[in-house]
Order: C-alpha cells, then structure tokens, then sequence
C-alpha cells in the first residue's frame, strides 16, 4: 500500500501545481476577455437609457400639445393661456426648455370649425438623463396637435 501511494505522490504533486498554474491563465483570459465585451456592453446600457428617455420624453411632448390644444379650442382662449396649460403639463413632467407654438396666435380668433395648431419642440440635449448625450445629442423632438375650434358664432 505505501509503494502505491508513493509511486502516485509525486505526480499528485505534479498536477496541483499544474492545476494551479492552470487558474491564474484561466483568470487572466476572463480578464481579457471582460474587457473586449465590457464596451459594448456599456453602449448597450447607456444607448438603452438614452432612447427609453427619448420615448419617454415624446409622449410627454404630444400630451402636452394635445392639452394645449384642448384649451385652445375652446371659447375664450388666448395663446397666454394655451401656452401656459402645456407649460404646466412639461413642468409636472419635470421638463424644461420647450418651445411652443400655437397657430393661430390668438386662438379665439379661429372661425368656427377652424383649426387650432399647438406644436411643442424640445432639444434632446435639454432632456437627456446622461452628461453627454451619446447617440440623439443634436436632435430635437417635436409634437403637433391640431383640433378644430368649438365655437357657435
């Protein structure tokens, strides 16, 4: 019984240090290998976050103008009012810097049955959650609502 453990103790020896040897190449490789894929993972998140807000943000932008136009259309509104009313709705949203649009100027002066164009415009870089917008920085997003007056004249 001793000779077998003998004849079997050097190469038992001989394996743990290959196996040892074996981990730290098999560490190295993960290394490596973690930091090709970790850029592009990265973009993935970020250009996941960046378009989700996108999203986000043009919806809020077309309820904003479909609100503004609901108060445009009705008797009595000026383009005071009407921005205000898609002002209030962004500021719930906590956006700011949009541009707003109502055509006519003064909404009450649409005849009956008439038109009204309220149109809200943001620059993506004004709503962006990251630092530097990677993929949509130099756009602008954009809402148009039209409704027709609801006036008896």
């Amino acid at each position: 019984m001793s000779f077998h453990n003998e004849r079997h103790a050097p190469s038992a020896g001989k394996l743990c240090r290959t196996h040892r040897s074996c981990g730290k190449f098999r560490r190295a490789a993960a290394v490596v290998e973690f930091a090709a894929v970790a850029p592009v993972l990265i973009l993935l998140v970020f250009g996941m976050i960046e378009f989700g807000r996108m999203v986000m943000v043009q919806q809020v932008i077309t309820n904003a103008s479909r609100e503004g136009a609901r108060a445009g259309i009705l008797d009595g509104a000026t383009n005071a009012s009407v921005t205000s009313t898609v002002n209030n709705y962004l500021a719930s949203a906590s956006i700011s810097g949009a541009t707003v649009t109502v055509t006519p100027t003064e909404p009450s002066t649409a005849p009956a049955g008439g038109s009204v164009t309220v149109a809200v415009s943001v620059p993506f870089s004004q709503v962006t959650w990251l630092p530097a917008p990677m993929f949509l920085g130099g756009s602008t997003l954009v809402a148009s609502t039209v409704m027709r007056r609801e006036t008896v004249q």
